[in-house]
């Protein structure tokens, strides 16, 4: 069955590009040209990935995305935005996209990202628990949440990856290089910042004081160790 990729963009050239491009390579495409439109169809169609501008009229890409995220709908949004745009990308990544590519960008590079996500999500549907405990932390790999001393937090898709490869590594040495290989799915990444910033995250609802970690600690000059049970 081909995977269906929804286009939520209000550049009619743009749209028609990346229609051409996509079908080209086997996916299934829709559009809409506004932010309302946009998550409705979202929600309705349930597509394998969203491509989402940040300016849209009647509702931005920010704010399309925190919508879906607080319905628990962890389809992967990788969201499209402007030369100069790095507020809007840091914000983006915090409310829960899971990527952003810089217009103008490369089809070429746009294409292996949007693989990358569908695979990475493809392969997360297999041999995953549905739950994973370890002191006062519950991880719900179905709901896409956290609960933690009472606590609820909810996760983005990347995150749930970026956690299952941990909890696949436990105890193991997992350098930035194998998080962007594993789970991003591709060598390169615009910058190493951001897994820092996915980790920061993670920390916030998984750690008692995250300021102070002990479960997933920094290894100077490697990457990360997830402190699991039995550590």
């Amino acid at each position: 069955m081909k995977a269906k990729i929804l286009i939520i963009e209000d550049e009619e050239a743009l749209i028609k590009g990346l229609r051409l491009n996509l079908a080209d390579e086997g996916y299934e495409v829709d559009w809409a040209l506004d932010g309302r439109e946009g998550l409705q169809k979202a929600l309705e169609e349930s597509p394998d990935l969203i491509l989402l501008d940040i300016m849209l009229p009647g509702m931005d890409g920010l704010e399309v995305c925190r919508s879906l995220r607080q319905k628990n709908v962890g389809i992967p949004i990788l969201m499209l935005t402007a030369k100069g745009e790095e507020v809007d990308k840091v914000v983006g990544l915090e409310i829960g996209a899971d990527d952003y590519i810089t217009k103008p960008f490369s089809i070429r590079e746009l294409l292996a990202r949007i693989k990358a996500h569908i695979r990475r999500t493809k392969r997360g549907e297999k041999n995953v628990p549905r739950l994973y405990s370890f002191g006062d932390v519950e991880i719900d790999f179905t709901h896409f949440t956290v609960r933690r001393g009472g606590k609820e937090w909810e996760l983005t898709s990347l995150e749930m990856e970026i956690l299952k490869y941990f909890i696949a590594h436990q105890g193991e040495v997992v350098n930035r290089n194998d998080l962007l290989d594993k789970v991003w799915g591709y060598e390169k990444y615009p910058t190493t910042r951001t897994i820092d910033n996915h980790i920061l995250k993670l920390r916030k609802k998984i750690e008692k004081d995250p300021a102070h970690p002990q479960v997933i600690l920094s290894i100077y000059g490697e990457g990360y160790r997830f402190m699991g049970p039995g550590f």
